[in-house]
């Protein structure tokens, strides 16, 4: 993992912007961004982004405002529609207006970019991304990305996120899948790691952990699972993320497997959504489930983790990043994943031509559409990515802040370590930063450009610090040695569950979803909103018979409305992405 001097490679690019031939994007670290012809940027903007995965809603503050202040001159207004009641609504309404924002990030698929493009919301960048030189090394994502707009709209209109040079067909996430069970391994340890060997096994694990914490932190009640109806689409969210402990992802209506081909409908008794929400509601009858999930939101949530208030984690990365510091983990403390005996979790490929779920548009009443581009060219550039960090804890962030290089290899400086280690949100920023605390500065665009292991191609430094040698050191605590003693002694969950073929894959493709026909849309959307509503009712319902009746009613309801219509559309969507995935698993050998 050899580091070239940076600096002097930045001194280079300097030379060569001086001598005129990089007048618009700017990409090295300590380069001075600058307009297309080479001054300053004078005006300082207030850039709205509308941000479909952000988290937080208004200005960015802290340390990440700081870098896009002194780089480019602006200010990023976060609009997120995640905050703003979650769906398409606030989507619909400003693009009514005629203005989504100047940035724009949001899914492609199911026509979306058509229909922005189509309806004059999206810029072409064909003419200011030219002399971007990092963009530029993701031309062919970027081209079969914005062919999404069709046919008769050739340009260049949406750069994908998470390109990656990684391989499609091997997991993309650094140490734990995106799914798994994940859950407060010290109590787990306490009841003796009893097996589990289907997930309904693990209810009555989770009923004995819940009954030795006692109370949290401050004193409040603790609880297994604590849920929220943010990211609910389709379905109910939480419940989907049980169904991907088997290798499930939705597609619409349906629940596809990667690894088999099946494809089931979500309404149906025996699917693999149906055994989740009887899951969740077995687990209210028993007392796991924190009676605020119905009106929480994520915020809240967050704060339960922080405080030890609740015991399982619907993704590893969720529980940890307010759970695990430093002090707790070195007492044997901490979120870890756990075994299912008959699961086969969902993990994702790298993104060759990147994820269609997820892409950054310039807006067409962009204030500055060449500082625009430039804003994106630096997101996709070494420094740019470094950056990003997200709330699951992933890119290393800023050089002489969280990390620097001592002999050729990166390390955590004493700052890092308290933020990334020590998992010390609150953590205060020096002045000539950017002040105030780590978490509040965090890009609130959520925002990943390449993959989530994917290398810097001149240095092969990886920008995830959780494969550094250096942070693997530093967390190898009573907690880690503890859970590598009950797990073969691996070094990850993801190599544990490789080697015993616990682990689904789903490639890495650049397949988009289409958008549904008009009157399928219709449809889809009076059924999801009773889907989702009466998914919520099974999980809360009083008892058996009233679990099956809303069962009974919301499958009568949903097919009088023509639910059987969209989940044919919704198969043939399946179809045409498992032989996606076929067509990836085929490239790479």
């Amino acid at each position: 993992m050899k580091r070239y001097n940076r600096k002097l490679i930045s001194l280079m690019m300097t030379a060569v912007m001086a001598a005129g031939l990089l007048a618009g994007c700017g990409g090295g670290k300590d380069e001075v961004v600058s307009s297309p012809h080479g001054d300053p940027y004078e005006e300082t903007i207030t850039v709205d982004v509308f941000d479909g995965q952000a988290n937080f809603q208004g200005m960015q503050s802290g340390w990440f405002a700081k870098v896009v202040k002194d780089k480019f001159n602006m200010e990023l207004n976060i609009i997120a529609p995640n905050v703003a009641g979650g769906g398409d609504t606030l989507y619909q309404t400003r693009s009514a207006n005629g203005n989504l924002g100047d940035l724009i990030i949001s899914s492609v698929e199911k026509n979306r970019l058509s229909d922005m493009v189509t309806a004059g919301l999206v810029l072409d960048m064909t003419d200011y991304i030219g002399e971007c030189e990092n963009l530029q090394q993701y031309m062919t994502a970027i081209e079969e990305t914005s062919l999404l707009a069709g046919e008769e709209y050739p340009g260049l209109w949406a750069v994908p996120s998470e390109v990656s040079n990684e391989s499609a067909t091997e997991p993309c996430e650094a140490t734990d899948p995106t799914n798994a069970p994940s859950l407060r391994w010290d109590l787990y340890g306490e009841i003796g790691y009893p097996e589990m060997g289907t997930l309904e096994d693990l209810l009555d694990v989770l009923k004995q952990m819940q009954d030795k914490a006692g109370s949290s932190d401050s004193g409040k009640a603790v609880y297994a699972l604590s849920l929220f109806k943010d990211w609910d689409g389709d379905i109910m969210q939480n419940a989907g993320a049980l169904s991907a402990l088997y290798g499930y992802e939705p597609v619409g209506f349906a629940m596809m497997n990667a690894a088999s081909g099946d494809i089931q409908s979500i309404i149906e008794e025996d699917s693999v959504y149906i055994r989740s929400l009887r899951f969740l509601y077995d687990a209210n009858q028993m007392g796991l489930v924190d009676p605020e999930s119905t009106t929480q939101n994520f915020d809240n949530l967050n704060a339960k983790y922080t405080d030890g208030g609740v015991l399982y984690s619907f993704w590893p990365w969720f529980g940890s990043s307010y759970y695990n510091t430093a002090e707790r983990t070195a007492e044997g403390k901490g979120f870890q994943s756990a075994t299912i005996g008959d699961m086969k979790c969902l993990s994702y490929g790298s993104y060759t031509l990147g994820k269609m779920e997820n892409a950054i548009m310039v807006g067409s009443q962009a204030k500055d559409p060449q500082r625009m581009v430039d804003f994106i060219d630096w997101l996709y550039s070494p420094e740019g990515v470094e950056m990003s960090c997200s709330q699951s804890g992933d890119k290393c962030g800023p050089e002489g802040l969280t990390w620097e290089m001592k002999d050729g290899e990166p390390v955590l400086t004493d700052f890092g370590v308290e933020v990334f280690v020590n998992m010390a949100d609150g953590y205060q920023v020096p002045e000539e930063w950017g002040g105030g605390t780590w978490k509040d500065g965090v890009s609130a665009l959520n925002y990943k450009a390449l993959g989530v292991v994917d290398c810097d191609s001149e240095t092969g430094m990886c920008y995830n610090y959780q494969r550094w040698e250096d942070y693997q050191e530093r967390v190898a605590t009573k907690l880690t040695q503890d859970w590598k003693e009950k797990n073969d002694n691996a070094a990850t969950c993801i190599e544990y569950l490789a080697n015993n073929g616990m682990l689904t894959v789903a490639p890495g493709s650049n397949y988009a979803i289409p958008e549904y026909s008009t009157d399928d849309s219709t449809i889809k959307e009076q059924c999801k909103q009773v889907i989702v509503q009466d998914s919520w009712r099974m999980a809360f319902a009083a008892d058996e018979a009233e679990f099956d009746s809303i069962l009974k009613e919301m499958q009568d309801t949903v097919r009088g409305l023509g639910y059987d219509q969209v989940f044919a559309v919704d198969t043939q969507n399946c179809q045409d992405k498992l032989a996606s995935y076929e067509e990836a698993r085929k490239n790479q050998g």
